[in-house]
């Protein structure tokens, strides 16, 4: 197991790297000129020319890809600037934004925080309510419960992430005033007190799960069909195990094994930033730092966003894989 984590490892730096350079390249394919963009409107020949040496334009894409990653794998950052005017960028040193000059990893770190409550809520809600109303579809197979949450299931699959998200914020902020309309400088700090904090995050969290539980239902409720039909489960009865222990420690745990796949990806690409929830509720985290990155081609905090997200979504796949071997005794003997 530990050589197969080092190898994977390996694989995962590979994979950033590959990802990063694609991130690059495809920036300079679009035909935005970053020195435009950064010198504004008063732009002159004399302007772009200073920009181009300040941001190392004039240098080859080669240059200016290997300058870049050495700011992320070497210890002392890198040093930015022009001749007079260099500075020296920590590590990690994703660069300074076009559009303010501030480092894009600060960005990231003030934005993160959000984007991880928004995603670690949303996930414990829509696994235990996916996995449970899965869980007993299937053992209530044909019956009303099980019509009911595949019913439920399918209407949360239909219905669009925007229109739900709206429909929360019109019907419990504005039309039942329940809820405080969010306090966006706040959200992430628990200094606010707990129902502060929770009554931001409440309307987020459920407009994530409620898209993912039904896929995590139908998805449930599917496995454990089959795995109770499994010769192995009819053994299990057979030798006089009570039906709590065949279901959960033999069916349900042999039934989570894709699930555990679907959720760490699906927990990764939320730490990368949920774009149209973030939106919708004003959350300034991830998704809406990388939305206006990309308005503004701005190319320092794409890639910053874009390589945090990945590193996220690598680590999950690691982290599932090795959690097949907990879950499913056969993975580990093969």
């Amino acid at each position: 197991m530990g050589r197969y984590i080092i190898r994977r490892l390996i694989q995962a730096v590979f994979v950033l790297i590959v990802i990063s350079a694609i991130t690059f390249f495809l920036f300079w394919a679009t035909p935005a000129n970053p020195a435009l963009l950064i010198c504004g409107k008063n732009c002159n020949a004399e302007t772009v020319a200073q920009v181009n040496a300040t941001y190392g334009f004039d240098k080859p894409l080669i240059v200016q890809y290997g300058q870049y990653m050495q700011g992320l794998v070497s210890p002392g950052g890198r040093t930015i600037g022009s001749e007079g005017s260099e500075r020296n960028c920590p590590w990690p040193c994703f660069g300074e934004s076009y559009q303010n000059g501030i480092p894009v990893w600060n960005s990231i770190k003030d934005a993160f925080p959000s984007t991880l409550w928004l995603a670690v809520g949303a996930a414990v809600l829509w696994l235990v309510a996916g996995v449970l109303l899965g869980l007993i579809a299937a053992l209530r197979k044909g019956k009303f419960i099980d019509k009911f949450s595949v019913g439920l299931a399918l209407f949360g699959v239909s219905f669009p992430t925007i229109v739900f998200g709206y429909l929360l914020l019109f019907l419990f902020i504005v039309k039942l005033d329940w809820i405080p309309f969010p306090d966006t400088a706040n959200a992430a700090l628990f200094t606010v007190g707990p129902v502060k904090w929770l009554q931001f995050y409440i309307l987020p969290w459920m407009t994530l799960a409620l898209v993912y539980a039904a896929l995590y239902t139908r998805l449930t409720r599917a496995n454990m069909i089959d795995t109770m039909n499994e010769d192995y489960i009819r053994t299990a009865r057979a030798k006089g195990l009570d039906e709590r222990t065949v279901v959960f420690k033999h069916g349900l745990r042999s039934a989570l094994t894709p699930i555990v796949t679907i959720f760490g990806l699906d927990v990764g690409g939320l730490l990368g930033g949920a774009v149209i929830t973030e939106q919708i509720f004003s959350i300034t985290g991830l998704g809406k730092f990388s939305i206006d990155s990309v308005l503004s081609n701005d190319l320092p905090a794409i890639m910053g966003v874009v390589l945090f997200a990945a590193i996220f979504v690598v680590i999950a796949n690691i982290i599932v894989d090795v959690l097949y071997a907990v879950i499913d005794p056969r993975v580990r003997l093969a």
